[in-house]
């Protein structure tokens, strides 16, 4: 089990950076992966990026070359890096961690909003 909580969202202006965290209650070097999914108004929730427990990432192709998820074990965190951000990017964003335990447990954080805007 493991509680993930958001941070760093807010208002920025098109062409603007944020950096998300997430952060976990537990070790994240033995979780199998994580990721960053986000959900506009009106809009099913889609998955932005995810990193795997030895590191590789995948990135949805709305965001390739513009989003960088990456984590720093020793603080159990997990970042998401935004740049030259578009208002298709405001949305809701989540954390997700999947751990395999017999079988998958999939667990959220609360979600951290992202306005772009001018």
């Amino acid at each position: 089990q493991v509680q993930l909580v958001e941070s760093g969202g807010g208002l920025v202006q098109p062409g603007g950076s944020l950096r998300l965290s997430c952060a976990a209650s537990r070790s994240i070097s033995s979780i199998n992966s994580m990721g960053w999914y986000r959900q506009a108004p009106g809009k099913e929730r889609e998955l932005v990026a995810t990193i795997s427990a030895v590191g590789s990432t995948k990135y949805a192709d709305s965001v390739k070359g513009r989003f960088t998820i990456s984590r720093d074990v020793a603080k159990n965190t997990m970042y998401l890096q935004m740049n030259s951000l578009k208002p298709e990017d405001t949305a809701v964003y989540y954390c997700n961690a999947k751990i395999l335990d017999r079988r998958w447990y999939d667990y959220w954080g609360q979600g951290t909003q992202v306005t772009v805007s001018s």
